[in-house]
């Protein structure tokens, strides 16, 4: 006897996922618990792959050229119905649609066996294995998200100290303002990111208006405008559980700010899993009310902790926004090639998203200078494990604008060639790190976090002078010539965290610290 067609199941590709190191089963899960999950949709019949052009796409042209077939959302609608799944939202734009139920029938929905876990002293709902679909809709379908709810990323940031006292001081090697490093990095004086949308993703935390009031002061810079929005059920909470990542949303806010006061500053607060994760990015990219030109990502880990279907799609996403002018600046990691603070093995690890061919990957450097004079810049290394992230990745083919630069193989047995990250760099080095005020209180910040709000602020600046989005910008940075002088070669320094070995600067490209540091002025004429 043949089996029914309709109810035929597949195993969804690259749904794949492990437990964590260490996780062990705690208590039961309540099976009447209501969660969400988000279905990712393939694009309309003859959409194509959506690829840069001369003229960016509107939203609402990209909705309509590149965007799900209505057909299809129907399709999923109809197999919630079936499962007892209520729809909470149906994008065609983010090629989505999320579906809310209870864990019993979310179980049924997708094939897979929920239970409550503890790693460490995280608890989370998890499950082991691939997730099954309905042979009917497989075809419509790239990935599904949120059935399980563990931490996904992590802060790329060094909180070195907490104290009321801290002022730049005279030493060589110091701690500076945003405004200090910008100076440094000669970005364009006369400009200030009018008329610009900063996003910022954050996955916990939150900031307080009277902190950035006060710090904005401190600097003598008008405060920007900085609002909220809630995806997921995320929101800003400096008070809440995660109240530890206050640093990373701070600094992320004030160093963007303090080199482009005039942009708006829009923080999109998600839950810290796969699926708050890439549904703070779609939501940035396809706001069509507050539409960011550019959005900072301070987030992130290794490639190997996300599942295929993860990496894809939040890759997806970004070529989403290169294709509508939206730069998307990543830190590259906080933890050198191994991209692990205490690595017991010999693998490196390029750290994602920063790995994804379509973001500006940041780097970090040691960056010394008087004035406005760089005296020296350095990879990043502390030698304590913490150290500039970059290496190959293992996921991503090297891209095309990568070509003309030697990106070495992986340092991983097999040395496979593939993306090199990073493409820049910036100040991350926690002994001349950030001045920022965090919960009432001025510290020192370092990391590559910092890097990546220091760019976008950059990229908001050569948005206003040149008078349209420079996009997906990386093909024109590795075309510059040297001659132009948009970059401060990094030629010192490696980032090995022993016992992993690690990627050694050198003149031109390197998986250090990329192309270089920036001379914002002479970037915006070369541009």
């Amino acid at each position: 006897m043949k089996n029914n067609p309709s109810t035929q199941r597949v195993i969804l590709a690259g749904s794949r996922k492990e437990l964590p190191k260490g996780a062990r089963r705690s208590g039961k899960l309540d099976l009447d618990e209501r969660i969400e999950v988000t279905i990712r949709l393939r694009r309309k019949r003859g959409a194509g792959t959506p690829r840069p052009g001369k003229t960016p796409l509107t939203r609402e042209q990209f909705r309509d050229r590149y965007g799900a077939d209505p057909a299809d959302l129907e399709k999923i609608e109809k197999f919630a119905d079936e499962h007892g799944l209520d729809i909470v939202q149906s994008s065609i734009a983010q090629r989505s649609v999320r579906l809310s139920g209870p864990v019993r029938a979310m179980q049924t929905a997708f094939g897979v066996r929920l239970n409550a876990y503890l790693a460490g002293e995280t608890k989370f709902r998890g499950r082991a294995g691939t997730i099954s679909i309905p042979k009917r809709i497989a075809p419509i379908v790239e990935g599904v998200f949120g059935l399980d709810n563990r931490r996904h990323v992590r802060a790329q940031f060094h909180m070195v100290e907490r104290t009321r006292g801290v002022r730049a001081n005279a030493t060589s090697a110091r701690a500076m303002t945003p405004v200090e490093v910008a100076k440094l990095y000669n970005f364009p004086p006369t400009l200030d990111g009018t008329n610009q949308c900063i996003a910022i993703l954050e996955f916990g935390g939150g900031y307080r208006t009277k902190d950035l009031t006060t710090y904005f002061q401190s600097l003598g810079v008008k405060r920007p405008t900085v609002s909220a929005v809630s995806v997921s059920g995320g929101h800003n909470d400096p008070d809440g559980p995660a109240s530890d990542a206050n640093g990373e949303v701070m600094l992320d806010i004030e160093v963007a700010g303090a080199v482009a006061p005039g942009a708006k500053i829009v923080v999109y607060f998600a839950p810290n899993t796969d699926d708050g994760f890439i549904g703070a990015l779609n939501t940035a990219i396809h706001d069509n009310v507050r539409k960011p030109s550019v959005i900072s990502i301070s987030w992130g880990g290794p490639e190997q902790g996300s599942t295929q279907q993860s990496l894809q799609d939040y890759n997806s996403a970004c070529a989403d926004a290169a294709v509508m002018g939206i730069t998307v600046t990543c830190a590259a990691g906080d933890h050198g090639a191994a991209d692990d603070e205490k690595p017991t093995t010999k693998r490196v690890n390029a750290d994602f998203p920063a790995s994804s061919p379509n973001v500006l990957a940041c780097g970090g450097t040691q960056l010394v200078g008087q004035g406005s004079v760089i005296r020296s810049e350095t990879v990043w290394n502390d030698r304590d494990g913490w150290a500039t992230g970059g290496g190959v990745s293992e996921t991503f083919a090297r891209p095309s604008y990568q070509k003309k630069v030697t990106v070495p193989p992986s340092l991983n047995p097999g040395g496979k060639v593939g993306r090199g990250v990073p493409d820049v760099a910036g100040n991350a080095d926690s002994k001349t790190g950030y001045i920022t005020r965090v919960d009432g209180q001025n510290t020192v910040i370092g990391g590559t976090s910092a890097v990546a709000p220091l760019w976008a602020g950059l990229i908001a600046l050569l948005n206003q002078g040149l008078k349209k989005n420079v996009g997906f910008v990386n093909p024109r940075l590795y075309a510059l010539s040297g001659s132009a002088g948009a970059f401060h070669d990094i030629t010192s320094g490696d980032n090995a965290v022993p016992p992993a070995p690690g990627y050694t600067a050198k003149v031109g490209w390197d998986a250090c610290a990329g192309l270089g540091s920036p001379d914002g002025t002479k970037l915006l004429a070369a541009l």
